[in-house]
Parts: structure tokens; sequence; C-alpha cells
């Protein structure tokens, strides 16, 4: 005979909700509405001594998502919804990024006079030669992409200046030989078609 199952004592459940809860709760998650007393999201980790770490660390020269990756620092998106809740906030950055376009400047020229070596290696039929020499193309490299987001980041003070405009102290002058030479150019060209009709 085979042996009859016993019913399995029910553990503690939290009651069923009723329907009218169920619908009230997908009604607030659509509407994005908050329950009173609660607080959506995560609780804002904003202190000035976080935010006076990162303008220094910024003032350095250190790209603000490198700085959100180090242990203890907020997310970047936080940051910027920092700074668009404080003005003076959004300010200090600012600041501390134009000081940090000067660190990054100065260390072109660290990187420019520092010699870094390498071993380079050359395959050929008789084998491998290696040889230790300066890193030349990758210290170059290193340079020329800090220049190039400079001058994105700070057009008006890295950027290559290029004027189309006139200078108030060099103002554009419009040269009147050159005028006239299209003018009669025209003209004679009007008279040779009128010849020719």
């Amino acid at each position: 005979m085979p042996a009859k199952k016993t019913a399995k004592p029910a553990k503690d459940k939290p009651p069923m909700p009723s329907v009218s809860e169920v619908i009230d709760k997908m009604e607030a998650e659509h509407l994005n509405i908050t329950p009173p007393g609660k607080k959506r999201g995560r609780p804002s980790s904003y202190t000035k001594e976080i935010a006076d770490q990162m303008c220094e660390l910024l003032s350095e020269g250190v790209p603000l998502r490198e700085i959100c990756r180090m242990e203890g620092m907020p997310y970047w998106r936080a940051v910027y919804r920092w700074m668009e809740a404080d003005e003076n906030l959004s300010a200090h950055i600012a600041r501390a990024r134009e000081i940090g376009y000067d660190a990054i400047a100065e260390e072109c020229l660290l990187i420019a006079d520092t010699p870094k070596f390498g071993q380079k290696q050359v395959m050929s039929d008789d084998g491998a030669t290696t040889t230790v020499e300066d890193m030349l193309g990758h210290r170059k490299l290193q340079i020329e992409t800090r220049l190039k987001l400079l001058a994105k980041w700070s057009p008006s003070k890295f950027g290559d200046r290029t004027t189309l405009a006139g200078d108030p102290d060099a103002p554009l002058q419009v040269n009147s030989e050159a005028t006239a030479l299209l003018e009669a150019a025209i003209k004679n060209m009007e008279l040779k078609r009128q010849a020719n009709v």
C-alpha cells in the first residue's frame, strides 16, 4: 500500500494583498507617485568634504569619471545632479576644471622632457633582436592626445586660433583694385556677348 502524503505545515506567509491594494500600487508605480513617508532612490551622499576633495582632484587634472571610480566617491551621474541642484558647486567644479587644464598642459611638458625607455623587438630571418630605447612614439601619442582634448575642452585657451574677422588692431579691408578689376571683367563679358548676338 502506498504511503500517504502528509501535508507540510504552512510557513508564515504574508497575507495576500487585496485587489484594490494591487491596483493602487500599480497606478502609483505607473504615475511615478511615491507613497507618503517613503523616499525614492538611494539617499544622497553629498557632503562638502566630498565636493572639496573632487574639486581638488579636478584642479590637479584628474578627469571626473576617474575620480568617480575611486573608493568613497559618488557615481558620476550623482555629481551632475548635484551640479544641477547647486549653482555654487557647479561654479566650483568649472573653476577646478579650468585649473586642471593648466595642470594637464604642464604634464605635457613633463612627458616631453622625461625619456621613457622600453624594449623593442625586431624579428628577422636570423631571429629576434631586442633593443632598449626611448619610446618616442608613445610619448608623442600621450602629448598629442592631451593637447587635442585641451583644445576641445577649452578652445579659447588651447585651441588653434584662426581669425576670420578683423581685430580692432587689424581690421579687414576690401581691396578696391580687385573690385574694379572684377567690374571691368564683367563689363567686358557683357560687351562680347552683345557683339555676338
